[in-house]
């Protein structure tokens, strides 16, 4: 069963409002999402200030350059 009117340009203006807010939702969840993945790289768990390694093939200390 179809609706009796389908005027899609009075429904698009009518709803208007809640179509801007989702657009504006999804727009500030992506920003959201590419603070957090640029926030994730820069935050990184990189080693500090190791001052010997050790080479995994033969177990040798090694002094970090």
């Amino acid at each position: 069963m179809s609706a009796p009117q389908t005027n899609v340009e009075t429904q698009e203006k009518n709803h208007r409002p809640a179509l801007g807010a989702m657009k504006f939702a999804v727009g500030a969840a992506l920003v959201l999402f590419i603070v957090f993945v640029i926030w994730m790289f820069a935050a990184g768990d990189d080693p500090e200030g190791a001052e010997t390694q050790i080479d995994g093939r033969t177990g040798e200390v090694e002094q970090a350059e």
